[in-house]
This record gives structure tokens, sequence and C-alpha cells, in this order.
């Protein structure tokens, strides 16, 4: 579901203005970033509990403007990626350990060990790649465990935990839960990249960009369209309303994440090309994973 701002039901005693706004990914990865590091969940657990920031390129930015440090390279925060038009995966080696804040001071210990310890206001910040409109995300996983969401789920809906997905509209897709059907490793004969599944992710609070403008000004939002060339590929235009004070601020906001730096290439090999293997999917698959192959 997406995460409800209720500031936008209150009473609009002025005439509303508008304002037409473009954000490339990586704009709309720092403002989602940002509306995620002052929700009151969020706030809550920093004082109070645990926060796991999970892998992801949008989640290196929450990690920054939960931690006020800088996070580079932030393609490195990250798991599986897209590259090159492929579906790839960082290489072990070179992932950056996920952050894990107990009380808002980072906690030496791994995810698996910290979802061991969550109670009800314990939050779990998960990255995306596909959202619907119904507010549905799912993540990509090419790993045989089903990754962090693998080692989340049977844990996060039991208890009662928090689990919120900052994920850009540039991630739209008509339904996750159809994609669900028509994905997974094994199904797969042929791939541009390794082959994966598509996991739905259940009772999580998502944030895209409509909600982040909501969240940090109060404003109503529309997507409008999207796309674009010459690196503002997956740009996402959006028409916001609201009060002068309000869509002022908004003004502001895009001002401040405008010419916002691109995440850049994985610092280590990822894998090889897919017409390395002439697009064979379990070719590819076996290669990264040759335990499993039978």
């Amino acid at each position: 579901m997406f995460y409800n701002q209720s500031s936008w039901n209150q009473e609009i005693t002025e005439a509303p203005i508008r304002a037409l706004f473009s954000l490339t990914p990586t704009e709309s990865k720092r403002l989602i970033a940002k509306a995620v590091a002052v929700l009151p969940e969020v706030r809550q657990a920093l004082e109070q509990g645990i926060v796991v920031i999970g892998r992801g390129t949008t989640n290196a930015f929450v990690v920054e403007e939960l931690t006020g440090n800088k996070l580079e390279p932030k393609c490195d925060y990250a798991a599986g990626i897209i590259v090159d038009g492929e579906l790839a995966a960082i290489p072990a080696g070179t992932r950056l350990k996920p952050i894990v804040l107990r009380q808002g001071k980072p906690a030496n210990i791994s995810t698996a060990e910290a979802l061991q310890e969550f109670r009800e206001a314990d939050v779990l910040i998960k990255g995306a790649n596909a959202v619907d409109p119904d507010g549905n995300a799912g993540v990509l996983t090419a790993g045989p465990k089903g990754g962090t969401i693998g080692e989340a789920l049977p844990i996060i809906p039991p208890r009662g935990s928090i689990l919120i997905v900052p994920v850009g509209l540039e991630k739209l897709i008509p339904s996750v839960e159809q994609a669900a059907r028509a994905a997974g490793i094994f199904r797969f004969k042929y791939s541009t990249g390794l082959p994966s599944g598509l996991v739905p992710i259940p009772n999580a609070l998502i944030v895209t960009e409509v909600q982040a403008f909501e969240i940090l000004t109060g404003v109503k939002v529309v997507p409008i369209a999207a796309g674009g060339i010459g690196g503002s590929e997956g740009t996402v235009v959006l028409s916001l309303e609201g009060k002068t004070a309000q869509i002022e601020q908004a003004l502001s906001l895009v001002k401040a994440i405008k010419r916002e730096s691109p995440v850049g290439r994985p610092s280590g090999q990822a894998n090889p090309a897919a017409a390395d293997f002439n697009y064979d999917a379990m070719a590819q698959w076996y290669t990264r994973n040759p335990e499993f192959k039978r």
C-alpha cells in the first residue's frame, strides 16, 4: 500500500496553484530518501529501536540522509543491478555491507542478526524493482534463497514489524501479482542477464515520488508522463497542486536535488555479457551458482 500522508486531507482555504516538475531517476532517489528519513516510523525506530537499511541504490541515498555520511560508490550498495541493459549482480567481494542502526547508532551486526531482534516498532527499509498502481511492490531475486527479502518475509509480517519500500516511478509496472506469476529463475530458457524471480513484498509502506512530495510539502501529486533521452531515460513528469507556500516549498526542494550525480557503474566486474552464453539463461545462472548445478 502507498504510504498515507493525511495532511493533504486538510481543508484548503485558498485557491490551489500548480507546478510541473520533471525528475531523473537519480533526482527521484534523493527526493524519496529525504521523505523516508522524516517518516515518524523511522524517527521512532532511530530513537528507540532498530533500523535496517537493506541494499539498493535508492537505499544508498537513504543511508546518506539518515546518517549524514557520504556513501560511494552507491552502486556497490546493491546486490542485483541492471547495467548495460542486462540483469546483473554486484560481486560479493565488492558489495558494501548493509547499514544497521540501533538507537540511531551503527551496530556491527548483519541484517539476519538484526532481524532476529525485531519487534513491532523496528524498521526494515527495503528497495524494490517494481511497483504497480495499487501500491504493490516486488523485488527481483536471482539468488536461490531470495536474498534479503527471503530472510525478512518469515519475520516481518508475523512480528508486525515495519517494512518501508522506497521505489521510484521509473519502476512502475501494470501488476506486481501478474509479474510474479510470469517470473522464476528456472522458468526461463533465454535471458539477457541473470534469470530471476519477482518476489511480491506484502504489507509494506510504499514511498514513491508522489508520497515523497506529499510527506515533505503536503502537495497533491499526479504523474503525467515519463521517459527521456541523453541521460534523462526514466525521467518522471509530475503535476503538483497545493497552497502557494506548499508549492514554493516543493520548488525549493526541486532546486536542491536538481543535477544530482547519477549512480555510477559498479567498482567490480559484474557477470559476463549474456551474449557470451548465447543468451542461455541456465548457463548464465549456473556459472554464478555452480554449487547448484545438477
